[in-house]
């Protein structure tokens, strides 16, 4: 069975970088594992620089995805954990940037802290990929 994707949109949560709903058909399921980054790939510190460990987050999130058969675009939902809600907004902006249109479903979340205090935020999620 090819596979296919849907999306059920609505405008705030469009404008909240996230879909109502995807719908899926076919292909296999990935189940992600929470993701969190307190350095860059070159082993560079990302402590206290939110937007560096949401960009690294994604980049080895895609990475798996890519190991598993699929891209990044196949997620269909996540579950985000931030440590301040003021990075809230930021996260957003962020998941627009790096989704485009076709976003995943979410869900947002504050958090007193990770497992260790330089980490500001972790993804985790389920893609369908194939």
């Amino acid at each position: 069975m090819p596979h296919t994707r849907s999306h059920i949109k609505r405008e705030r949560a469009e404008a909240r970088a996230y879909s109502q709903a995807v719908i899926t058909e076919g292909g296999r399921t990935v189940w992600l594992a929470g993701q969190v980054a307190i350095e860059d790939a070159a082993g560079r510190s990302l402590a206290g620089n939110f937007d560096g460990q949401v960009r690294e987050v994604f980049r080895r999130l895609g990475d798996t995805l890519t190991e598993a058969g699929g891209k990044l675009g196949d997620m269909v939902t996540m579950t985000v954990f931030i440590t301040d809600q003021r990075y809230g907004d930021r996260f957003v902006e962020l998941r627009k940037e790096i989704f485009g249109a076709d976003f995943p479903a979410s869900a947002l979340i504050t958090i007193r802290a990770l497992a260790r205090p330089e980490m500001l935020v972790e993804v985790q999620g389920i893609a369908v990929v194939g």
